[in-house]
């Protein structure tokens, strides 16, 4: 049974329509990823389900509570996590919790006891009486998921949770989600990074533009795109050599990456021989070449035809 649904949800800024008459359904106790590039409109959907944001257009249904009629009660059983750290640099772990565990109504040994299970939670048992200045990010970062977590919500938004972290703690902050999925809450992430979407969430939706342009489990879009294989080149390749990689037979999609490009083509084994010739040919000097299965990026690419990056 869906404990979120959105229905025609629509956020216009100045002419602009940030979320465009958004229908989405989320299960109970399941982790949910919205995933897309920045200014897709992930962090606005947040902002209306949580009741930061008033829909220009439609509602959503949050719990059994409608967020423009009830925002009280919206308010009263979710967890909001962004991707900008709330905390009081000058307090100190426990101080921060007990703060914001007050905020919700939360006292004596019942706000102490629950302070107590967040910290070893998520791991900070041993810092829970150092200032939060003296914190690195994914400390910062872990405190705030708890902070999120101290009224017991049923349902937690976290938007862009992991931005500017580095793998170690990226890979921490998400073991912690998957534990708090355990715990039965409902999840909504937001994130523009196909990798985390791929490993944390039970289903998917890809969106541009504020809207919805594919939504199953990961490794349902994956197979959505065909029998697509990926060829993954480490080279610096000159502009009109890409060019001319796209006009090569049986190559689908060329896109550049940070490091060299990504070949889309349903006979990888065969087009291979063809890449390594026209890169010879061109004088460029390859650091590495695979052949590699689909991403969620690569899913993007077939279907917006531009990569999933800013």
């Amino acid at each position: 049974m869906a404990i979120v649904e959105t229905r025609d949800l629509t956020k216009v800024f100045n002419g602009r329509k940030a979320v465009d008459h958004l229908n989405l359904e989320i299960e109970g106790g399941e982790l949910f990823g919205l995933l897309g590039p920045n200014g897709a409109g992930k962090s606005t959907t947040v902002a209306m389900l949580s009741t930061i944001l008033r829909p220009t257009e439609g509602t959503a249904i949050v719990g059994a509570y409608d967020i423009r009629k009830q925002p009280k009660e919206v308010r009263d059983i979710i967890g909001v996590v962004t991707q900008d750290v709330g905390l009081y640099d000058d307090l100190t772990a426990v101080e921060n919790l007990a703060y914001f565990g007050r905020l919700h109504g939360i006292e004596g040994s019942k706000l102490r006891k629950r302070i107590d299970e967040l910290l070893d939670l998520v791991q900070l048992r041993d810092h829970a009486k150092s200032r939060v200045k003296t914190f690195s990010g994914g400390m910062k970062h872990r405190l705030n998921l708890a902070v999120g977590l101290i009224h017991k919500p049923k349902i937690l938004f976290l938007d862009e949770p992991t931005t500017g972290l580095d793998p170690a703690a990226r890979l921490t902050v998400w073991e912690l989600i998957k534990r708090f999925q355990a715990e039965g809450i409902t999840i909504l992430l937001t994130t523009h990074y196909m990798e985390e979407a791929d490993y944390l969430c039970d289903r998917v939706a890809i969106i541009d533009q504020g809207k919805i342009v594919a939504l199953d489990a990961p490794a349902a879009l994956k197979r959505s795109i065909g029998k697509l294989e990926v060829i993954e080149v480490k080279a610096r390749v000159p502009k009109e050599l890409v060019v001319g990689l796209r006009r090569l037979p049986k190559i689908e999609k060329v896109d550049a990456t940070s490091d060299g490009l990504r070949l889309l083509t349903p006979i990888a084994d065969v087009v291979l021989s063809r890449v390594v010739k026209s890169l010879a040919d061109g004088g460029v000097h390859v650091d590495s070449l695979h052949i590699v299965q689909p991403t969620l990026e690569d899913v993007f690419i077939k279907l917006i035809g531009r990569a999933l990056r800013d």
